[in-house]
């Protein structure tokens, strides 16, 4: 007898295709709003993530959907092993953690950004998020003395 299980089909942005439990998918409640709404018949397409990035929401959204499995002291180790990744898709996890509106996904990951970047200077904030510098020296020598306790 097959199992009655509902799969919803993602398509990253670089065309891959993941067949995913339909009480996997709603953890990302973009997908939930759109199921919920009756607007998912076919492929869901993915657009700001690709297949490896996508791969990672559905694996946190798969651990997550078996909290009641698991214990929390292992459901914290595998948060704490899932950002251990590069910062580039560290970066890319939060935007399709915010893109998708996986809350728990993107307060994970803008944390463990926020770790990498609590011990680095401006610059090094900078070329971490890739910002370009567009104040004067004089602009931002005066930034820098109106918020002094920023810089401390």
């Amino acid at each position: 007898m097959m199992s009655s299980t509902k799969m919803i089909i993602l398509k990253s942005c670089d065309g891959e295709i993941f067949e995913v439990e339909e009480a996997v998918a709603v953890k990302m409640q973009m997908i939930k709003y759109m199921i919920d709404d009756d607007c998912v018949d076919t492929t869901i397409p993915i657009a700001n993530a690709t297949g490896k990035i996508l791969s990672k929401v559905i694996e946190y959204c798969k651990s997550h959907s078996e909290a009641a499995k698991t214990s929390q002291d292992d459901l914290k180790d595998f948060d704490a092993n899932f950002i251990k990744v590069d910062h580039k898709t560290l970066l890319d996890l939060i935007m399709a953690a915010n893109f998708l509106n996986v809350e728990s996904l993107l307060d994970l990951t803008c944390q463990g950004a926020s770790n990498l970047i609590e011990k680095m200077t401006v610059e090094e904030v900078r070329k971490f998020f890739n910002i370009q510098n567009d104040f004067t020296p004089e602009e931002e020598e005066e930034i820098r003395k109106e918020s002094a306790w920023a810089f401390e």
